[in-house]
């Protein structure tokens, strides 16, 4: 299969750069009317997948929000990953596994081995553990066409002790990570398949984003508080490389599905305009 960079490339492209969100978490099943559930996790997943994943490049499923459910919400996620890939769509599942050895091998087999029901075109994952740590994962992408987003800089507060601290050489860990993804990315054309995980709120990011050579991607815009027109600020020059990610300002126009396609049409429209000129 095509490196997932490659395929990532094509999909912006044809689609624009806008990563949506798959979310159902109580509150938003309640708001849509609907129990929260088994039946109402399957309604609010096949509503999003049927309105928005043949017209976004890339659709994120929170795994979270599914396994609460047991195997029977894995049931209902192994039906929405199979619905948006056939809308054309790439996957990118939330999960944020990190784990080492033979478990991060395990994890590898489940979110990125196309033989699993679970697989999906890219998965996050934190590196905690250390970058190298993730190498099954890494690997496991390379072999079958797939990508890993690798959390660096987040939105959550308590996230910015840890990510912004130093490191020996004087960098912050965020920027440790964002180096050693670069290296992974080296030489890769057009984009790298790691990308990184960088917060749409996090203001100025002391990081040289430059040399990354891997997709950004971008979440927190919307109702945590991001804008599309603040992520030039965020992300400087490495603005065409960015994935702005997209959850509750897009699903809380359900559940009607045309008013769920008419706000993904907007907020893609919203993005191109800021980030197609230097990214086409």
């Amino acid at each position: 299969m095509e490196p997932f960079g490659v395929r990532l490339r094509r999909a912006l492209a044809a689609r624009g750069p806008l990563c949506a969100g798959i979310d159902p978490h109580p509150a938003l099943l309640r708001a849509w009317g609907l129990d929260d559930d088994v039946a109402g996790l399957a309604r609010f997943s096949e509503t999003v997948a049927a309105a928005v994943a043949d017209r976004v490049a890339v659709v994120k499923p929170q795994s979270a929000f599914y396994e609460r459910f047991g195997a029977r919400g894995i049931t209902v996620l192994e039906s929405t990953i199979r619905q948006c890939r056939e809308a054309g769509a790439l996957v990118l599942l939330d999960a944020k596994r990190g784990d080492i050895g033979s478990t991060a091998a395990g994890y590898a087999a489940a979110y990125l081995d196309p033989a699993s029901p679970v697989a999906a075109d890219a998965v996050t994952a934190s590196p905690y553990l250390g970058v190298g740590a993730l190498a099954p994962l890494f690997d496991a992408a390379a072999a079958h066409g797939a990508g890993v987003f690798v959390l660096a800089l987040t939105s959550n507060p308590e996230g910015r002790a840890l990510q912004r601290a130093r490191v020996a050489d004087g960098r912050t860990v965020a920027q440790l990570v964002l180096d050693e993804i670069s290296e992974l990315n080296a030489g890769a054309r057009p984009i790298g398949s790691v990308g990184a995980v960088i917060g749409a709120t996090v203001g100025e990011t002391g990081c040289d984003l430059s040399r990354v050579n891997g997709p950004l991607l971008a979440p927190g815009v919307g109702a945590q508080g991001g804008t599309v027109g603040g992520l030039p600020a965020v992300f400087g020059d490495a603005l065409p490389a960015v994935l702005p990610a997209v959850s509750r300002e897009l699903l809380t126009a359900g559940p009607d599905p045309v008013a769920l396609r008419e706000r993904a049409d907007r907020i893609r429209a919203e993005c191109t305009a800021v980030i197609a000129p230097t990214w086409v």
